[in-house]
C-alpha cells in the first residue's frame, strides 16, 4: 500500500506538463515532517511527546484541502482508501498543503450521511478499497472487475457500490477464514484485542440487527434489547461467524487507513476529521450504553437534539439525535468520550468539534414534538470536560465549529482552553452589515478560514446565485458587496476567494476541493434539511491537476503557508 500513491498519481493529475518548474510532492516534503498518534483503532489516550498540542498545530500559518475519500475517482462506484487516496496525498504535498481535512469517516447513516452514523467508532466498510484484497491472496484479480454502471458512474453511487464490495468482502473473508494463519491472522486477532472496548459491542449490534432485518434495537427481542447475560451469551454463539465477518470488516478499514496515514505521514499531509457531536439513536454505542442517554426503560427517546428558530427556521430544526446524560458522563470522568475522542485522535493529528455550542448550552425538545419550537436550552459542562481532556490528551488538538448564533459564554469556552474558532467567507456579506465578523479584516489569528464547508455551495455556485435571473434584489446587493470586497470580476472568483483566505491573518485556511476547480452548484456536496441527492460528488478522473498544484502552491509560498524547515516536529 505504501507505493499504491505513487503509482497511481498520474491516472488522477495526468502527467507533469512541466516537470522543471513544478513544485513536487518531493521538494515540498523536504520541508516538513511530523509526529504521528499511534494506529489507527488504538483506544491508547495519552499522546505521545512527540506529538503537537492544538496551539502548535495551528500556531503557524498553513493550508489545506477539504475532500471526503468518497468523492475520490475510482472504478468502484465511490471514492475509497487505495491507490486514488494515496495519489491525492501526493497531490496536496505538490500544492503546498499541510491539511486534508475529511468528513466523519465512520458507516454511512440515512440519506448516506456520514454525520448520521451506527457507530461513533467504527470506519466505514465502504471506503475499503478492494485492490488490497487480491494483493491478500484472499480475492482473485478478475473477481474485482467492476461493471461499466460503477466504472462509469460521475456520482457516489452508494447501493451499487455497497452491493459491489459487500459480495467481494464476504468471499475475501470466506478465504481468510478458511486458512486462518500466519501474520494476517496474528495481525487480526491483534486488531481486535486493541479494539475490543468498543469493536465487540459494534460488531454484536451489526450482527444483531442483521439476524433482526433491519429494525431498530428498541424492537429487538428484550434479551437483545436490554443486553441480558443471558441473551449476550445466545447471540455471541449464534452470530458467532457474522460478529467476526464485522470485526474483519473493521481488520480492513483499520489496515488501509494506517497504510494512507503512514503515507501522508511520509509526504508532510496532516490529516483533519471531523466529529459530530451527537450519534444516531439507532446506533451502537448508544445501545451499548444507555446510561449516557435520555432513553426510557425500552430505550426510546425522553428529549432529542435540535436548534431553537431563528432567521432561517421559524421552527427551528428538529435532529432527533439522543441527548447526552452529562451529569452521569461527567461522573464517569467523560470516559466514554475520551474513548471516542482518543479513536479519533489514532486517525486523524486533529479533529473539528461540530456543533461546538452543544458543549456549552444546548436545545433540549420532547421526544414527541413535531417542531423544536418548544424546547428549551440545557447548561452542557463544558469546563469539566475540556479540562478532562487536557488532562488525559495533554493538549487539545480541535477545531471549535462555532457558527451561527454564538453567545459570549460559548466564545468565552472556546478562548479559555484555546480552540481555533471557524470563518467562512460565505457568511461575510449579509445586508446591514450581518457576518461582518467574517470579512478578512476582522479575523482573529488563531483561526481557521473556510471559503465554504460541504453544508455551503460552491464559492462558483454562490455568487451565480446571487447573480442569477432568479435572484431578489436583497441577493444582487450581496454579489456587488463581495464583488467589490474581492476585488475581481465574475469569471476569476473563485481563484479571488483563495487568494483573500490565504492572504488573511488567520494561521489556517481550508478550502472544498469543488473550489479549487472552479465547480458550480452540480458539485455541491450537502444541503442541509434535505435527505435526498447529497453525499453524491466525485472528481472528474479526467481533471488535470498539476497547474491547479502549481497555483495553490505559488499562492500559499506567496502568503507564507508552505511549511517551513525549522517547523519540522520530532
Amino acid at each position: 500500500m505504501a507505493d499504491a500513491g505513487r503509482g497511481s498519481l498520474e491516472a488522477i493529475v495526468g502527467p507533469d506538463p512541466s516537470p522543471s518548474g513544478m513544485l513536487n510532492a518531493q521538494s515540498v516534503m523536504v520541508a516538513r515532517e511530523h509526529g504521528t498518534m499511534p494506529g489507527t483503532g488504538s483506544t491508547t489516550v495519552t499522546r505521545p511527546k512527540s506529538q503537537t498540542t492544538n496551539c502548535e498545530l495551528f500556531s503557524t500559518r498553513s493550508s489545506g484541502i477539504l475532500l471526503h475519500p468518497t468523492s475520490l475517482p475510482g472504478p468502484y462506484g465511490l471514492g475509497d482508501l487505495g491507490a486514488n487516496a494515496h495519489a491525492f496525498a501526493d497531490f496536496l504535498a505538490s500544492a503546498g498543503q499541510g491539511w486534508w481535512q475529511m468528513l466523519p469517516v465512520g458507516p454511512i447513516g440515512a440519506g448516506n450521511s456520514p454525520y448520521d452514523s451506527p457507530s461513533a467508532f467504527a470506519g466505514s466498510p465502504l471506503l475499503v478499497a478492494l485492490e488490497p484484497l487480491v494483493e491478500s491472496g484472499w480475492l482473485r484479480p478478475d473477481e474485482i472487475a467492476a461493471p461499466a454502471s460503477l466504472a462509469q458512474a460521475r456520482q457516489a453511487d452508494y447501493t451499487e457500490a455497497e452491493r459491489f464490495r459487500e459480495s467481494r468482502m464476504r468471499t475475501a473473508f470466506e478465504r481468510f477464514s478458511a486458512a486462518r494463519h500466519g501474520t494476517d491472522a496474528q495481525a487480526f486477532e491483534e486488531f481486535r484485542e486493541r479494539c475490543k472496548t468498543w469493536l465487540r459491542d459494534y460488531a454484536l449490534f451489526r450482527a444483531l440487527k442483521q439476524a433482526n432485518r433491519g429494525a431498530c434495537w428498541t424492537e429487538w427481542p428484550r434479551e437483545y434489547r436490554d443486553r441480558s447475560s443471558a441473551g449476550l451469551e445466545l447471540a455471541w454463539t449464534r452470530l458467532k461467524q457474522e460478529i467476526e465477518y464485522a470485526e474483519f470488516q473493521q481488520f480492513l478499514f483499520d489496515r488501509q487507513w494506517s497504510a494512507l496515514r503512514e503515507h501522508c505521514r511520509r509526504v508532510g499531509v496532516r490529516l483533519l476529521g471531523d466529529i459530530p457531536i451527537y450519534v444516531a439513536h439507532d446506533g451502537a454505542e448508544t445501545w451499548a450504553h444507555r446510561e449516557l442517554f435520555h432513553l426510557d426503560a425500552r430505550g426510546r427517546r425522553r428529549v432529542v437534539a435540535g436548534v431553537p428558530p431563528d432567521f432561517f427556521s421559524k421552527t427551528g430544526q428538529l435532529w432527533g439525535n439522543p441527548l447526552y446524560r452529562w451529569p452521569k458522563n461527567q461522573r464517569t470522568g467523560f470516559e466514554w468520550w475520551v474513548s471516542r475522542l482518543g479513536t479519533a485522535l489514532s486517525r486523524f493529528d486533529a479533529l473539528r468539534l461540530d456543533h461546538f455550542v452543544g458543549l456549552r448550552r444546548y436545545w433540549e425538545v420532547p421526544a414527541d414534538a413535531q417542531t423544536a419550537e418548544h424546547g428549551r436550552f440545557v447548561r452542557a459542562p463544558g469546563e469539566a470536560f475540556f479540562r478532562t481532556l487536557t488532562s488525559r490528551f495533554g493538549g487539545l488538538p480541535f477545531i471549535a465549529e462555532d457558527l451561527g448564533l454564538i453567545t459570549p459564554e460559548v466564545s468565552a469556552l472556546r478562548q479559555r482552553f484555546g480552540l481555533p474558532g471557524m470563518v467562512v467567507l460565505q457568511f461575510a456579506f449579509g445586508a446591514n452589515g450581518a457576518g461582518r465578523e467574517y470579512q478578512p479584516h476582522r479575523y482573529e489569528r488563531h483561526s481557521v478560514v473556510y471559503t465554504g464547508t460541504h453544508d455551503n455551495d460552491t464559492s462558483v455556485g454562490w455568487l451565480t446565485s446571487l447573480m442569477g435571473e432568479q435572484a431578489t434584489t436583497e441577493q444582487r446587493e450581496e454579489a456587488a458587496r463581495v464583488l467589490a470586497y474581492v476585488g475581481c470580476d465574475p469569471g476569476s472568483f473563485h481563484w479571488e476567494l483563495i487568494r483573500l483566505a490565504l492572504m488573511s491573518v488567520a494561521n489556517t485556511a481550508i478550502f472544498p476541493m469543488q473550489d479549487l476547480l472552479g465547480l458550480g452548484s452540480e458539485a455541491r456536496m450537502n444541503v442541509p434539511g434535505t435527505m435526498v441527492g447529497n453525499w453524491q460528488w466525485r472528481m472528474d478522473p479526467q481533471q488535470r491537476l498539476p497547474e491547479i498544484a502549481q497555483k495553490m502552491a505559488d499562492l500559499c509560498s506567496r502568503y507564507e503557508r508552505l511549511p517551513k524547515p525549522e517547523a519540522r516536529l520530532p
